[in-house]
């Protein structure tokens, strides 16, 4: 197979690729990897391969080279940091800048001998007296680090030729970033013992106790009419935030393969994360085809049996699967003679690999969302589509409408449209309903409808193939009305209605032309083609409601969320400063606020990145 034989659809898979922190690897069309890179987020930095214009020459070969993309999310930058080292080191892909050592982590060292201890990168032999911190997934993560603690602690950080020399403060000292202690009139040993103590605890990583010193004085700071000095402290919090993520990737020890899955109509995917030593040293995405009634646990079961025994394969002493296996201790007393040594399955963690699995599962769902959108697999299921409703010619264009209220309020009817190609998200429309009883669907759904077609009449869009409406024979009667009324006689009216049991993937079709019910088996892509663009558009329609609904009470984003009353949004608020360090922070910085538990921080990180 040569690198013309494939064509990678980079439109397409930016279209769907997430903005959350992860690596990407870059691949030909052989599989050998090209290129590994991090990013903070996804999708802008990927795209900016494929711009038409400054590219560097080497990025133009790289990129001639591409045939696929394979992308692993993590919880923060940092953590995006450390895989995408560990991923060099065992790949060294052509394309990444190798280092000929680098072996060697860098640490933080701070001296214990002297009477004005300095904070200093170091890197190599760790044979001075003093304390390491670290290891750091590389300098520029250490140096970014020293430079938050000169500002925050205003510690030193000067060679000690330099420090026993000066007679005065150097420049440093003028611009804020150190104490000068070179001096001594200007600091005390025991204030300065005070600021190396804060220093200290925050490479240890006891941040909650500063940061709770720091959100009481900013609130006592509020309080006395202080403002510049409660921005000083709300400034200090925020920047905290940066180096206190949790690191995931990074751990103390253990060995342990980690199984995510996430399903949708028309699609699973499976993705491992691979653990030695407590460090992530790789992932890999696989995208089996099952029925759509089988369950979560049952796909792990099923595809467990054959990674494992299907091939000679490296066993680790923990496996970890984030849905609960009916046959887990079959499964581990197999992997246990196959082994030699005792092999544990577990679905309820703690702690550490709590964090790897939340990681393999997030990554599933990512890799699902991208593989669905994959070109050819839509295309496939608009044939099938095709098969189904006895169509002469391939519909090309799909549009499907729900509604959204919260006990008649703030009605939204969204529209989104499907081409051979996927979501065509340029063309997604929401309707805010007005003048109608709250809770009429029926009378929303012609409102929007009404609304739309009147404008695509005037030539003011593309008509589609077929008009998909998310309920039964009401619904389906509302959209034959309208058309009727403008006279529109080329589009298919298609209802999508719950079968009898209300269960994801025994949904009856409703053929407007003729009130014909049709029911798909479980497996069919012209089935997981109708799920998918009825889910699009009742997210779609969720997220106009909510929209529209905060937007209407005028209430700040932390008042919008189920469970998080006064004092909670106060905690919040004063545990990171403001509402853009909330919005920055992850669901494990968040927990990390006493009065939130772990689900109602995700609630709350769910609320904040609607898209992600």
């Amino acid at each position: 197979m040569t690198d013309t034989q494939i064509s990678f659809d980079a439109a397409a898979f930016l279209a769907q690729l997430t903005r959350r922190p992860g690596i990407y690897q870059m691949y030909d069309a052989t599989g050998k990897i090209l290129y590994v890179g991090k990013a903070k987020n996804l999708k802008n930095r990927v795209s900016s391969y494929f711009r038409t214009t400054g590219l560097s020459t080497k990025t133009q070969a790289l990129v001639a080279k591409i045939a696929d993309v394979q992308v692993t999310v993590t919880h923060s930058e940092t953590e995006a940091l450390l895989l995408e080292q560990n991923l060099i080191k065992n790949e060294r892909p052509p394309y990444n800048i190798l280092l000929r050592d680098d072996k060697s982590y860098p640490y933080i060292f701070v001296s214990d001998k002297d009477a004005y201890p300095a904070v200093r990168f170091n890197r190599g032999a760790r044979r001075k007296g003093g304390r390491y911190f670290g290891p750091f997934p590389n300098g520029g993560a250490v140096r970014e680090s020293l430079n938050l603690l000169q500002k925050v602690f205003r510690i030193r950080q000067c060679e000690d030729a330099f420090f026993k020399n000066r007679s005065r403060p150097c420049l440093q000292y003028q611009i804020n970033r150190c104490s000068g202690p070179c001096v001594e009139t200007l600091i005390s040993k025991e204030d300065y013992a005070s600021d190396i103590r804060h220093a200290t605890m925050f490479l240890e990583g006891k941040n909650n106790a500063i940061m709770q010193e720091l959100g009481e004085a900013m609130e006592q700071a509020s309080m006395t009419l202080e403002f510049e000095k409660a921005a000083v402290y709300r400034d200090q919090i925020s920047s905290l935030q940066i180096v206190q993520e949790q690191q995931y990737v990074t751990g103390m020890s253990g060995d342990a393969d980690v199984f995510g899955v996430a399903m949708q109509p028309g699609g699973v995917s499976l993705h491992m994360l691979f653990v030695r030593a407590g460090r992530v040293i790789g992932s890999k995405a696989v995208h089996p085809k099952v029925s759509i009634e089988d369950s979560e646990g049952d796909i792990l079961s099923a595809f467990l049996g054959q990674w494992y025994f299907g091939s000679q394969r490296e066993i680790p002493n923990q496996v970890v699967v984030s849905f609960a296996l009916d046959d887990q201790a079959v499964l581990e007393e197999a992997l246990t003679q196959r082994r030699g040594r005792k092999v544990s399955v577990s679905h309820s963690v703690r702690g550490e690999r709590a964090g790897w699995q939340r990681l393999a599962q997030t990554n599933a769902e990512q890799q699902l969302v991208a593989h669905m959108a994959n070109k050819q697999n839509v295309y496939n299921r608009f044939l099938a589509l095709q098969e189904v409703l006895g169509l002469d010619s391939l519909p090309g264009r799909l549009e499907c409408f729900d509604i959204s209220h919260s006990s008649g309020e703030a009605t939204v009817a969204s529209c989104v449209v499907f081409d051979r190609n996927g979501p065509l998200k340029t063309d997604y429309r929401t309707f805010n309903i007005e003048g109608i009883t709250g809770g009429d669907d029926y009378a929303a759904m012609h409102q929007a409808l009404e609304r739309r077609y009147t404008r695509l009449k005037k030539g003011e869009g593309k008509l589609p193939d077929i008009l998909l409406i998310d309920g039964g024979k009401g619904q389906v009667t509302q959209a034959l009305e309208v058309l009727e009324q403008l006279q529109i006689t080329e589009v298919l009216v298609v209802g999508v209605a719950k079968g009898p049991s209300r269960r994801a993937g025994l949904e009856v079709l409703i053929l407007g032309d003729s009130g014909d019910e049709i029911t798909l088996a479980g497996d069919s892509s012209a089935l997981h083609l109708v799920q998918h663009i009825r889910d699009e558009a009742h997210r779609f329609a969720i997220t106009g409601h909510r929209a529209r609904r905060g937007k209407a009470r005028k209430q700040s984003k932390l008042e919008e969320i189920p469970g998080v009353g006064p004092k909670r949004r106060r905690e919040l608020l004063r545990h990171f400063g403001g509402i853009a360090s909330i919005e920055r922070a992850s669901i494990e910085e968040i927990t990390k606020v006493s009065t939130i538990s772990r689900t109602l921080a995700e609630d709350i990180y769910a609320a904040l990145h609607p898209e992600s």
